[in-house]
């Protein structure tokens, strides 16, 4: 697979090699997220016409988790991802996991909406 010059730059564009150049160094193989997203291992290039002809093979592919960003005349007009799964929760796990949340005094939660939020009833004309 031929690398662009972003991925050969790590995957990011020179204005996030910047940005990231003035952060502090991360340690290990750690990469931002989204320098990982862009990365060209998870996203491959393909044309209309392969998109077309291949649709089967792609299918396949995105069913294995493989993301494609398709092309037309060789610029970017749509990315293919796979759907993320959902994952199932018991009712006990959530119950648990509310449990431990602190709680919401309801006035002030209410007081704090109104304050933000226009809820008036009348249509706007």
């Amino acid at each position: 697979m031929a690398l662009t010059a972003s991925s050969q730059a790590g995957g990011c564009d020179a204005g996030r090699q910047r940005l990231l150049a003035a952060m502090p160094a991360p340690t290990g193989r750690i990469r931002p997220v989204a320098c990982v997203l862009r990365s060209p291992l998870m996203n491959r290039r393909i044309t209309q016409r392969e998109l077309r002809n291949e649709s089967g093979r792609i299918m396949r592919a995105l069913d294995k988790g493989r993301s494609f960003t398709v092309t037309r005349n060789g610029v970017p007009v749509g990315d293919l991802v796979p759907v993320r799964q959902r994952a199932f929760v018991p009712a006990e796990t959530a119950v648990a996991a509310f449990a431990r949340a602190p709680r919401v005094a309801r006035a002030r939660f209410r007081k704090d909406v109104d304050a933000s939020i226009d809820q008036d009833p009348t249509p706007r004309v």
